[in-house]
């Protein structure tokens, strides 16, 4: 079977946008979600600020009894998928629960409650008092099982955990599934909550993260001579993939189709990227040829564009390397420079603006560069500063993710 597939609902939560409408209008403003952490006490860490969600209210989707069975990454699941299915109207007594499903990653999953209850362990007189929830709220395949349970979705149900690429591996396995008639729609996408101690601590001790204390709002610079690393963000987002016949029987709006997508791997190294982004170009690759795309066809590319010094200059290879002369002319873009680096929410949360720049024909913009690397050909239009507009019918997303996984979508404007 080769089924067409499309996008019917769009939820997120992140560090610039608690809704996909504050979201796209923040993205196109320009605004930077960095900021000194409030969580904790970072002042004796390496790196003090982060791209943090704002004025998230739990209450708003469960009662606090219910909220304390959660770690934070399914709370933020919660919030994108609730709002994805409600943007889609896919919840209907008329409709088969069990040709919907739900994919659902998470890179790391219930960091905080880990690191929480192993810190009150190691203060306490050895005595093993753990929360009866412990386990469920730090795996990372829960979230998934929560939101078939609220909602009823008896279809395929899992995580995908490819560290940054995690939710881009989902949105990828649940258009797989779709096309080849395995179901009919499905809820993907991703959260992560990694803004603590462990999560801060650990990508310092990488030397992952950008150091910029003294200006959190400019530390995200992708493909900026001066960037020393990536900001760390938080939240999630959710997508819901349905097949086109589907769709418009229940008269659902569409978005953009989803045509290819691509999933390599560098057999590289475990934290940095091939140097010529030898599994990057692949999966590129790999994605156009599914979607019988010609690389002049790509108006617009959100790359994975993380600001680190080794990673920025690979994806570029490899953009070359696959595109040729057409890598000149369209709109390259890294909307982490204002979201941050979301881990395995990243490729949900990136879709979701590549997508809304298919449907409304317009790029968003790379923010924070001051100067020019040499190392980046000069041609490359990487909309720096401010949005651009122009017709965008074909647009990639890439994510990547530690360890060389590697992931890039396709996506469509829609047209019967």
């Amino acid at each position: 079977m080769n089924r067409r597939v499309v996008i019917t609902g769009l939820g997120s939560l992140t560090p610039i946008g608690n809704s996909v409408p504050e979201y796209w209008n923040n993205l196109l403003a320009g605004v930077s979600g960095a900021a000194p952490i409030t969580r904790f006490d970072a002042s004796k860490f390496k790196t003090q600020f982060a791209c943090e969600v704002k004025n998230f209210d739990v209450t708003q989707i469960m009662d606090r009894k219910e909220a304390r069975r959660h770690d934070l990454y399914t709370q933020f699941a919660f919030a994108a998928s609730d709002e994805a299915i409600a943007d889609s109207g896919i919840k209907s007594d008329k409709l088969n629960p069990d040709r919907i499903g739900v994919i659902w990653a998470s890179g790391i999953g219930g960091l905080i409650t880990f690191y929480e209850e192993v810190r009150d362990f190691t203060k306490g007189d050895g005595t093993p008092r753990f929360n009866p929830f412990f386990i469920p709220k730090m795996i990372a395949d829960i979230a998934a099982g929560h939101i078939s349970i609220k909602h009823g979705f008896r279809g395929p149900n899992f995580a995908t955990v490819s560290a940054c690429a995690s939710s881009a591996s989902a949105i990828a396995d649940a258009f797989t599934y779709i096309k080849v008639g395995k179901a009919d729609a499905f809820i993907c996408g991703g959260s992560e909550a990694a803004v603590n101690e462990a999560g801060i601590g650990g990508f310092n001790a990488m030397h992952a993260l950008s150091t910029r204390n003294d200006s959190p709002e400019t530390a995200s610079r992708p493909f900026d001579l001066d960037r020393d690393g990536f900001v760390l963000g938080e939240g999630a987002a959710g997508l819901v993939l349905e097949e086109l016949e589907h769709a418009k029987a229940r008269g659902a709006k569409i978005y953009a189709e989803i045509v290819g997508c691509g999933m390599t791997g560098d057999a590289y190294h475990m934290t940095a990227p091939h140097p010529e982004g030898l599994g990057a170009g692949n999966a590129m690759k790999m994605a156009m040829e599914e979607g019988n795309i010609q690389p002049h066809e790509v108006d617009h590319l959100n790359t994975h564009g993380t600001s680190t010094p080794v990673g920025d200059p690979a994806e570029i290879s490899a953009i070359i390397n696959v595109f040729g002369e057409s890598a000149f002319k369209m709109n390259i873009n890294s909307t982490k420079s204002m979201h941050g680096h979301l881990l395995g929410a990243a490729g949900a949360v990136e879709s979701i603006a590549t997508i809304l720049a298919v449907k409304n024909d317009i790029v968003p913009p790379t923010i924070n560069h001051f100067t020019d690397d040499p190392a980046f050909d000069k041609r490359l239009n990487l909309t720096f500063g401010q949005p651009q507009k122009r017709e965008v019918s074909i647009a990639l997303s890439n994510t990547f993710g530690f360890d060389g996984h590697n992931v890039s979508l396709a996506f469509k404007k829609y047209v019967e």
